[in-house]
């Protein structure tokens, strides 16, 4: 699994929202925000927040109060929501989803092993919701 750098800032900004979100605050996050507390370039987030509202990760309100909010609580949104809403596939073989490589003759055995590695990183991103994120970074800070 390569973890590219979209996946890492949408990762970044959904538990940035997410911390927001448990304050209490109900207050939405504007872009520039997300974008400067989380180190990530602008024009590059805002494709990114476009992605996760378009999957139903985020809603998003326009004005001058606007921003964004989780659009479920983040202990419903695991990480393997956001990688998928911003990457697709979470396992892919030659730019192919895992599912999807074929081999024949000795290298047959292949497909079994990219289907293992894709169930693999699926238990793992699948069961991680942003919750238990928050959770570990507040017991690692104390």
């Amino acid at each position: 699994m390569y973890v590219s750098a979209r996946s890492d800032y949408a990762v970044r900004a959904m538990l940035a929202l997410a911390d927001s979100d448990r304050k209490d605050t109900r207050e939405l996050v504007k872009a520039a925000t997300l974008a400067a507390t989380q180190e990530i370039p602008l024009s590059f987030l805002q494709g990114i927040l476009l992605d996760l509202r378009r999957a139903g990760l985020l809603h998003s309100h326009r004005g001058v109060e606007g921003g964004y909010a989780l659009a479920r609580p983040a202990d419903e949104i695991t990480v393997g929501d956001v990688l998928r809403a911003v990457s697709g596939s979470l396992t892919t073989v030659r730019g192919l989803p895992a599912d999807a490589a074929d081999y024949h003759g000795i290298a047959a055995g292949l497909t079994d092993v990219w289907l293992a590695v894709h169930e693999a990183i699926e238990e793992v991103v699948d069961t991680a919701t942003l919750a238990d994120l928050l959770a570990r970074s507040r017991a690692s800070a104390t």
